[in-house]
């Protein structure tokens, strides 16, 4: 069994669960951009903004440094690594699984076409 850190996949999976984040996160992923620059597209406070980028920045999603008077937003893709491979673990086990079942369906099906069919009889 592969070991995840759990505190970790948390943060992560709740950051990637809100769709503004979300939206933060492919703006960021074009490069580095000012908080200002990241609320500009959203219908709400600058503040609610920063409040996801807080919450992106404690998952270690996002690094935030002064540029001058500025806060500067950058991605940190490393930080992704965990639920890629937590997903590819899953990924994994449902892949062989359903290959498996597959195998048996089809291995039924060949035993069932070549068993010769009992008729009822009439009474």
């Amino acid at each position: 069994m592969v070991e995840y850190n759990t505190d970790t996949l948390d943060a992560t999976f709740a950051a990637l669960a809100d769709p503004t984040r979300r939206a933060i996160l492919e703006k960021l992923a074009e490069g580095e951009h000012t908080v200002s620059e990241l609320a500009l597209p959203f219908d709400m406070s600058l503040a609610a903004v920063s409040k996801h980028i807080q919450l992106l920045t404690r998952a270690n999603l996002i690094s935030q440094h002064k540029k001058g008077r500025v806060r500067q937003c950058r991605l940190e893709p490393e930080a992704f690594e965990a639920a890629v491979n937590w997903i590819e673990h899953y990924r994994d086990f449902w892949t062989e699984k359903f290959t498996a079942l597959e195998v048996f369906l089809e291995n039924e099906a060949k035993n069932s076409n070549t068993k010769p069919k009992q008729r009822k009889r009439k009474k």
